[in-house]
């Protein structure tokens, strides 16, 4: 291990000063990676079918005051918040359900999606920052060259394009992992919108379907949940 950390802090010092705007990249990409994993893996994180399994027997029994307080009381996340937007304005009818839940998707959608786009940029900025480096690099290193003494113009050369070459792989180990990283997170957050609409849908056909033995709470009881 001591020996791998050597030999990176070897290629990176011989990569030259376009290294440390590389390893800033990396910097941000981790710490973004972290964030987004945080958010959408445990913070964000509903388990759908037993939420809707529970759900479902409060909106078969007619009684729409258990479904919001159990809905309320569930962890706070985006697929609950748009439920619980749905089940209070039950009582005005199905178009303003509809609406409500509309308008908490419209609102829980951007922090489900927050900053993963910035990954891919990372990864680009990181894949030309070593292009950059490198190009620099081989600037140098001809331009050396040419003041060189002939007999040791190659062996400048091959050294010079060996320490160029430092800010490529960089840039591209930087940028590969970003990549994959953005894939994956974005394909998380789809996911996860699919899971809220879907379950948004399932809700709303629930209260049609059981709407004429649905027992509406009290106004204040509903302004209540409203500011809850």
């Amino acid at each position: 291990m001591g020996d791998m950390f050597g030999t990176l802090a070897k290629h990176y010092h011989d990569g030259g000063w376009m290294m440390h705007p590389i390893a800033v990249s990396l910097f941000f990409a981790i710490g973004l990676v972290i964030d987004r994993i945080i958010v959408l893996y445990f913070r964000a994180k509903t388990d759908k079918e037993a939420f809707l399994k529970d759900l479902k027997k409060h909106i078969y029994a007619g009684d729409l005051d258990k479904a919001i307080s159990f809905t309320a009381a569930q962890r706070k996340t985006p697929l609950t918040s748009v439920i619980k937007a749905g089940l209070i304005n039950v009582p005005k009818g199905e178009a303003d359900v509809q609406a409500a839940m509309d308008e908490a998707t419209l609102r829980e959608s951007p922090k489900l999606e927050a900053r993963t786009g910035y990954l891919a940029m990372i990864g680009n900025v990181a894949t030309l920052l070593g292009l950059l480096g490198t190009i620099i690099g081989l600037i140098g290193a001809f331009g050396a060259v040419a003041n060189a003494n002939p007999a040791d113009k190659a062996t400048i050369l091959a050294n010079s394009i060996s320490e160029a070459m430092n800010c490529t792989a960089f840039g591209l180990l930087t940028a590969i992992p970003a990549l994959v990283a953005f894939s994956v997170l974005q394909g998380r957050t789809q996911h996860m919108l699919d899971e809220i609409n879907e379950t948004a849908v399932s809700v709303l056909n629930l209260i049609v379907a059981n709407k004429e033995k649905m027992r509406m709470p009290s106004s204040a009881a509903v302004e209540e949940q409203q500011s809850a």
